[in-house]
């Protein structure tokens, strides 16, 4: 990582980093692309501080109205830019559907959100599209001027949060909320448990199942050996992996998955998937 300070922005030089790859993949709900500019961009926020952020060229990135402080305080780890991920991909690639996922998604980086942001965001994301679950989002956070605490949504009812329109997702909510307020549930546990004891104590939270408890600890708490999987990796694993993912991936199968997700969704891979549900 490279960074210089231009006036009131910061100019970051990554390489395998691209934001369309890493900020619109389905692994954080609070970006939004900027239409109608002449480079990509995208405006968002981590907890309740904000940003936006341009792709100047390859490799290089704008963050604007960005101090040194925030940027190496917040955003350095939030994009994970202390990560090498050409040599995790060079590791990967030895397997060749790897390696073709890894070239169509390169610059894919696993972003470091906040542990209980990305909780809720999973729990909103069941059975639901993207557009709506970033609605339901923006509505939290419009409502409460920013992203709510634990403790404030503890405090609430799921009537109490019927202008989200999120349905049966608002008592889990209010559970999760609950269930950390009272100590049930630790996630500063969670983050350092032996990765099976984390689950076991994430799925205490109603409405919490096996998907969701790996998103929350790969998207949440990096842990990086979490493997989520929905119907594309479903497919993943039933055309090209049916015994498994190969041993090069193991300890990062969580970052192989953004890749492999990537590219059977939008990529080269989902040509191959025609027809299938």
């Amino acid at each position: 990582m490279r960074y210089t300070k231009d006036g009131h922005d910061i100019l970051l030089y990554q390489e395998d980093f691209s934001l369309d790859d890493t900020l619109d993949c389905g692994q954080a709900f609070r970006w939004q692309k900027d239409s109608g500019k002449d480079k990509v961009t995208y405006s968002g926020a981590y907890l309740n501080t904000k940003l936006v952020i341009a792709e100047e060229e390859k490799g290089v990135f704008r963050l604007y109205d960005t101090d040194e402080e925030t940027f190496l305080g917040v955003w350095k780890d939030y994009f994970d830019l202390d990560t090498d991920y050409g040599e995790i991909k060079r590791r990967i690639s030895c397997d060749e559907t790897m390696k073709k996922a890894c070239e169509y998604a390169g610059g894919i980086r696993l972003l470091r959100q906040d542990s209980w942001e990305a909780l809720c965001s999973f729990i909103i994301s069941q059975n639901n599209n993207i557009p709506r679950i970033k609605g339901i989002i923006s509505r939290l956070c419009e409502h409460f001027g920013g992203f709510p605490d634990h403790g404030e949504l503890a405090r609430m009812t799921a009537d109490d949060l019927a202008f989200l329109r999120a349905g049966f997702r608002a008592k889990y909510l209010i559970d999760a909320a609950k269930k950390l307020s009272d100590g049930t549930v630790s996630l500063e546990r969670v983050k350092s448990a032996p990765v099976e004891e984390a689950r076991k104590e994430l799925m205490l939270i109603s409405g919490v199942g096996p998907k969701v408890a790996e998103c929350a600890l790969l998207y949440g708490m990096y842990r990086t050996q979490a493997f989520p999987i929905d119907v594309w990796i479903k497919r993943v694993m039933q055309q090209w992996y049916p015994s498994g993912l190969p041993q090069c991936c193991e300890g990062v199968q969580g970052i192989a998955q953004q890749y492999l997700f990537h590219y059977i969704r939008t990529g080269t891979g989902s040509e191959k998937n025609d027809g299938q549900k």
